[in-house]
């Protein structure tokens, strides 16, 4: 429990409270996030997390110049394409959370604000971003980056903003849900396998608990509010019609179609990283591992490193020896993690100067 204490510290140090309004709170947060990511610490944690995955691994007995040959052996198109693949995945992404953001924005006037959707790819550039603080910082601290860069953008408030990435979440944890029911009834049809109905309980609860949390949103949410404080109030109205706001029934079949483009897409790249390797795995197995990187993902290390990993190669030891499991996630991180580290840090720096630059210029005027 000793992290939660120290919750409120490190969000301050990222700049997520502050005293000013709202909408100034992203000059702040980019600036403090800036000197953040690139700090003693953020490398410390990687290598402290970088050990946990070395001890786990030797709990599990793996042959490391096995694994590191079939590595260096891989074959190069199907690695690009796993590449392109889940890069290309952003796009649909984004293209969802505009759809939510505009159907919020018709429903919602923050303060008499007017409220300015940037395009789909600006979308996607913000889930990138937001992707890589998440690799370098812990607590998924990129999500309230995210949600503080596109209340930037859209000026319709850090709540507001936030709420359509809690709406965002919930559909994402209703797709993984469902494509794991699916996929673990066909791979189960012939084998019967604890670890995969562990992995479906799991996935089940959190969707559950999200559809739970809407649920109770939009039943009691407005008759608690008006229990809090006034400036509480205010940012929980915000969450409240940036969150129920973006769920519209008629769209309910577009935003479905996309996120299941979207998670296929992650599913494609790691059917193409273990192509790249020399090795086979049946295309339920491809879903459920893809889903359960997604699943471990959520934990709050950098990146997830330890428990994606890990738990990677405990799903692929179910199909494959030890070695060919662990070579299919240090290849498949690769692109997660590193390639998001490298790209969305790319992203993210140019994103800076851009942002300084138009500051500058609007002081000049």
């Amino acid at each position: 429990m000793r992290w939660l204490m120290r919750l409120p510290r490190l969000a301050r140090s990222v700049g997520l409270f502050r005293t000013s309004d709202d909408t100034d709170a992203p000059k702040d947060l980019r600036s403090n996030l800036g000197r953040r990511i690139f700090s003693l610490p953020t490398l410390l944690s990687l290598g402290v997390a970088g050990a946990f995955i070395f001890f786990i691994a030797s709990g599990i007995d793996l042959d490391w110049s096995d694994t590191l040959q079939n590595v260096s052996e891989m074959k190069a198109w199907p690695y690009v394409i796993a590449l392109v693949l889940y890069y290309s995945s952003f796009l649909f992404r984004g293209y969802r959370w505009k759809i939510l953001a505009r159907s919020a924005a018709k429903k919602t006037d923050p303060e008499g604000t007017t409220i300015s959707l940037p395009s789909i790819l600006r979308f996607s550039q913000l889930i990138i971003m937001g992707w890589f603080v998440n690799t370098i910082a812990w607590l998924r601290l990129g999500d309230a980056y995210r949600a503080w860069a596109f209340s930037d953008d859209s000026k319709g408030g850090f709540s507001w903003g936030l709420g359509t990435l809690l709406a965002e979440r919930a559909l994402d944890m209703a797709t993984v849900a469902l494509l794991l029911v699916i996929s673990v009834l066909a791979a189960t049809a012939t084998t019967d396998n604890a670890a995969l109905q562990y992995l479906l309980i799991a996935a089940a609860g959190m969707a559950t608990g999200l559809v739970g949390l809407l649920a109770a949103m939009r039943l009691f949410g407005m008759r608690l509010a008006v229990l809090l404080p006034g400036k509480l109030q205010r940012i929980y109205r915000g969450v409240h019609q940036g969150t129920l706001g973006s769920i519209e029934l008629r769209q309910l079949p577009l935003l479905t179609l996309l996120s299941v483009i979207g998670w296929g897409l992650e599913a494609g790249r790691l059917y193409f990283v273990i192509d790249a390797l020399g090795l086979t795995l049946s295309l339920p197995m491809v879903m459920i591992v893809a889903l359960g990187h997604a699943l471990l993902s959520t934990v709050p290390t950098p990146g997830g490193i330890g428990a994606v990993e890990t738990g990677m190669t405990g799903l692929l030891i179910l199909s494959m020896p030890k070695s060919d499991a662990a070579s299919v996630a240090v290849l498949d991180r690769s692109i997660t993690l590193l390639s998001v580290m490298v790209f969305g840090g790319a992203i993210f720096l140019l994103n800076g100067i851009v942002q300084g630059r138009q500051a500058r210029k609007r002081a000049t005027l």
